[in-house]
Parts: structure tokens; C-alpha cells; sequence
């Protein structure tokens, strides 16, 4: 018995209606970070292991159980990169690029996780990705959202998803919640998930977003990481909220938000939905003042958002709409060269032109007609000798006979 050929678990074919709305949200997400000042920009898919080990932390989701590592020939630990910030920052600092802040970037492509596949998150998954480095001010922060709101605004979804908001504090809140987290979780760690017990020496933080039931219940008890932001914290924190309102953005503050990585500070915030179950982020991002020096450069402030687009594209009414064709249709073999010399004409001049030379007229002429063509081109021997074609609009079905000339202005005219 043979077995089908299928996709590797937690990949997929995309097909060329989801390829194009795929490439809808890229294109737009690239024109309004253009607006924005952001320039494409690409990284390698693969990187040293080192990069996102040293940059996400070991106690994270993606280092710990989703990473794709492997070593290569030479004994390097190489890794499929599982997100762009960490390789973005990688590229800054090795391009040499750390006295032309700021930098505005924005990167589209696949990263790979190996997850337990789900709606809108597959091992291959793919993002369009923000990255401000040289991000200087509390409106900088501001900016940045305002940025995710317009390219879900752009993708017409904006009306079902929730802006959440928090502020993580600097350093010294972060270190005085980390040790009073460490106390509470300390008091409880007979209840705690077998996850959640690694993190508790690493990075205790990490357990306010764990999806354990149990854990999920101690969080609720725990303490707030705004009852320890320092002055500083809490005066960027009400600057960020003060731009936010000059702009218009509508948010909801959740106290127990946190990013997954560990060089986050300050801001962090999300765009949530509940049209896709369980997975209810859309967008996820905030500021990593810390990454850059993480990773051996200077000290950088930088802030940035990812969106999934299997996920954008699932919130989506999207249809693609195909352009019409010109079908061309040589009547015996002998014709076959001149339909070959006039579709090259018409794509020249920048017209989708399909040459259709196998089987009967009618049934050729009724698969144009299926594929929605504008014209078809009929060429017989007379046509052949002459240079005359006859033409038909398939939609008005009238007839005319001219020459490629013609037949360019007629069809670019009427694409």
C-alpha cells in the first residue's frame, strides 16, 4: 500500500489563495512601516545557537523546549532562528551600525519553534517583525504601538482586537519584584508546576505567564510588579500612557502582563482577540533596553512588535482577485510560433496572457471563459499571413479584427 506524501507535522503548503493573502499583509504591514520610516531588512534563517541562547534566556519557552538546534559539519551548534528580534540585534551590532541611530527596521519571513501545532501557530510559522533601535523617549513607545495599531487598522481587523498594557519597570524594579516574586513563589512551591520550579531560581517572572492551571491560580495571589517601580519607572510609565491618549489609542491596562523574554524593560503590551480560541495574541512587543549590551555591543534602547500572519490572516475577509487573462488561441500547429511571438508581445507590454494551443476551439475557448478571461485571440492561417487577428471580448462578445499594435492598446486599455 502506498503512503501519501504529506507535510512534516506543524508545516504547510501554502496554496496560492493563502499564499497571496500572506503576501497582502506583508506588503501592507511593509507600506505602513514605510510611513513610519522603517526599511526592509533580512537575516539569515540560520544563526549560531549562541544568539538566542544568550539573548532569550535558558528558563524561556523557546530556548527550553522550541528551539530546532542541530550541529553542523564543523561541530557548530546552529539553531532555525525561532524569532527576529535577537537576530536583528546580532546583525546591528556585527554590520557595524551602532553609531547611525536610529534605526528603523522591518523584516517579514518563517521561524520555526518546535510546538504543539495550533490554530494559527505552526512549527514553521511566519511574522512581520518591527524593530526601532536608537529608541529614544517614552514617545517612542507611543509611536510604536500607534504603528501596530495602523497595520491592523491597514488589514481592516483593528475593531476585533484588545490593546492590554504594562509597564515592566527598569532594572531596579525588576530586581526588587523579582525577589519579592521569589518569596512568594518560595511560600507555594509545593503547588508549582514542574516548569515553573525551574524558573523560580532563574527568572520568576516567567511563571506569571505559565499556562499551568495551578500555576495560573498561585499568580492570581501573587504580588504586582507596579507596587515596586521606582520613580523613574513610574514617571515613563505615565508619559507613555499620556502620548498614548494624545493619539487616540484606546488600551486596558493588565497588571500581570509580561513578555516571554528575558531583555525586556518598561513598556510591554499586547493586541488580543477572541476570534482564534485559545490563541487570543495577535501582536506582541516592547522595549529591550538591556539586548544590545547582552549581546556585546553598547548600550542601545531599543523597543519592537511581531505579529503572526497565520494568525492576521485567519482574522482576515481577504479574497484574491486575479487578474484577467488574454487567452490566445492558434488554430492548428502550424500557427503555434505566431501565438508564442504575439504572448510575448503582450507580457513585454505587461499583459497575463496565457497561450492555449491543445484541443478543439470550443472546449480551449470555454476553459477561457472558466478562467475568466478579458480576450480571446484567435489565429488561423489567415491571421498567420495577414498580421490581422481576429479578437474577442468575452464579456460583450463582440469581435474585431487588428494588428499587435492594436491588440497592446486594446488589452492594456481594458486590464
Amino acid at each position: 500500500m502506498t503512503s501519501k506524501l504529506q507535510p512534516l507535522r506543524g508545516t504547510k503548503d501554502l496554496l496560492p489563495q493563502e499564499f497571496a493573502a500572506h503576501n497582502h499583509i506583508i506588503t501592507t504591514g511593509k507600506h505602513v512601516g514605510a510611513l513610519y520610516g522603517y526599511e526592509p531588512m533580512s537575516t539569515p534563517i540560520i544563526e549560531y545557537t549562541s544568539v538566542f541562547n544568550r539573548t532569550l534566556g535558558e528558563t524561556s519557552d523557546a530556548i527550553s523546549k522550541e528551539i530546532y538546534s542541530f550541529a553542523d559539519r564543523s561541530n557548530d551548534s546552529i539553531a532555525l532562528r525561532p524569532e527576529f528580534t535577537a537576530g536583528i540585534m546580532r546583525a546591528y551590532i556585527s554590520n557595524g551600525l551602532t553609531h547611525s541611530l536610529p534605526l528603523k527596521f522591518f523584516s517579514s519571513g518563517p521561524l520555526f519553534r518546535y510546538d504543539r501545532p495550533q490554530l494559527g501557530r505552526q512549527r514553521q510559522l511566519h511574522q512581520i517583525n518591527y524593530e526601532y533601535i536608537g529608541a529614544v523617549g517614552a514617545h517612542t513607545d507611543a509611536e510604536t504601538i500607534k504603528l501596530a495599531c495602523d497595520v491592523l487598522t491597514s488589514l481592516g481587523i483593528y475593531k476585533d482586537v484588545t490593546l492590554e498594557l504594562n509597564s515592566l519597570g527598569c532594572n531596579e524594579s525588576r530586581a526588587l519584584y523579582q525577589s519579592k516574586l521569589t518569596e512568594y513563589f518560595n511560600d507555594h512551591k509545593d503547588h508549582l508546576s514542574e516548569d515553573s520550579m525551574q524558573r523560580l531560581s532563574k527568572n520568576p517572572m516567567r511563571i506569571l505567564d505559565s499556562k499551568d492551571e495551578n500555576d495560573k491560580k498561585l499568580v492570581a495571589g501573587a504580588p504586582l510588579i507596579s507596587e515596586y517601580y521606582s520613580d523613574y519607572s513610574k514617571e515613563y510609565f505615565e508619559s507613555v500612557r499620556m502620548h498614548l491618549n494624545t493619539l487616540g489609542v484606546k488600551y486596558t491596562l493588565n497588571t500581570r502582563l509580561v513578555r516571554g523574554l528575558d531583555y525586556y524593560c518598561h513598556t510591554a503590551f499586547e493586541f488580543t482577540t477572541d476570534k482564534l480560541g485559545a490563541q487570543s495574541s495577535v501582536i506582541g512587543g516592547g522595549r529591550y533596553d538591556g539586548l544590545a549590551e547582552i549581546m556585546g555591543g553598547p548600550a542601545t534602547p531599543a523597543i519592537g512588535f511581531a505579529a503572526g500572519i497565520e494568525r492576521l490572516a485567519f482574522m482576515m475577509e481577504y479574497t484574491h482577485k486575479k487578474p484577467r487573462p488574454v487567452y490566445i488561441l492558434p488554430i492548428g500547429d502550424e500557427n503555434t510560433d505566431t501565438g508564442l511571438y504575439l504572448a510575448d508581445k503582450l507580457r513585454s507590454a505587461g499583459t497575463y496572457t496565457i497561450l492555449d494551443v491543445k484541443g478543439k476551439i470550443d472546449k480551449r475557448l470555454t476553459k477561457a471563459l472558466n478562467n475568466h478571461a478579458k480576450f480571446a485571440i484567435f489565429i488561423g492561417d489567415e491571421e498567420r499571413i495577414s498580421g490581422n487577428f481576429k479578437i474577442k471580448d468575452l464579456d460583450s462578445r463582440n469581435e474585431i479584427s487588428a494588428n499587435i499594435a492594436e491588440i497592446i492598446n486594446l488589452t492594456k486599455s481594458r486590464q
